[in-house]
């Protein structure tokens, strides 16, 4: 049978365990519909009780720009080098090994307009037994990724037909800003480099999680 959108809730739910939290990794080329899926998922499971699923994304370990600019990367935004990979594991550690925190856990956050990390920006209350990130790199094997990958209980991978990917993501990058042919080329150049990055990583996810399965994902990373 088709896998669908309240299999995927049910998945989500039974990794919960009693004494520390889950963390579920949603990973994908860019425009998959990662961002998307975490959301619903989030906002379904939490429903209209106390908040028990927090949404972490990876985007707030982008690097800055100014950064960017130092290390001569900031054409190549969005690769598995522009981004703090071993601070975004650290974080993914102790979100997924505290059992007795009675502390919010802040986390930075993307701010899609500037196209820059926000520090402290996403709380994640004592109360939220399951965590769900999503990111391109998730199963990258190249260090320090690996770090990251190990701190998740399952990682689902996002798959959408390549058309609708890519626009998708065009429209993103325009919705935010860009030029329509500034977009087109962003995409197939810069982003398409690292969504094939990613596909190859397909092979490693727990699950693949089809775009039937997210009827109603727009367009998001």
């Amino acid at each position: 049978m088709p896998l669908t959108f309240d299999d995927l809730l049910r998945r989500a739910t039974a990794l919960v365990r009693p004494g520390r939290r889950a963390v579920l990794g949603i990973a994908g080329s860019p425009g998959a519909g990662k961002t998307t899926l975490a959301e619903r998922l989030t906002r379904t499971l939490n429903g209209d009780g106390d908040p028990w699923v927090a949404h972490v994304p990876m985007d707030g370990f982008h690097l800055a720009d100014v950064e960017l600019d130092r290390l001569g990367r900031r054409n190549r935004k969005g690769a598995p080098d522009t981004f703090d990979a071993a601070g975004y594991a650290a974080l993914l550690r102790r979100l997924h090994e505290d059992e007795d925190d009675h502390d919010i856990v802040y986390a930075p956050g993307f701010e899609r307009t500037l196209e820059q990390p926000v520090a402290g920006s996403i709380p994640v209350p004592p109360t939220a037994r399951l965590v769900v990130t999503e990111g391109n790199y998730l199963l990258l094997d190249d260090a320090p990724w690996p770090r990251v990958r190990s701190h998740l209980d399952e990682v689902w991978f996002c798959e959408l037909d390549e058309p609708e990917r890519v626009r998708r993501l065009i429209a993103r990058h325009e919705e935010f800003g860009k030029e329509h042919n500034v977009a087109v080329d962003w995409v197939l150049g810069t982003d398409q480099r690292n969504a094939d990055l990613v596909a190859r990583t397909r092979v490693r996810a727990d699950l693949v999680v089809p775009g039937t399965a997210m009827p109603t994902v727009e367009a998001r990373t």
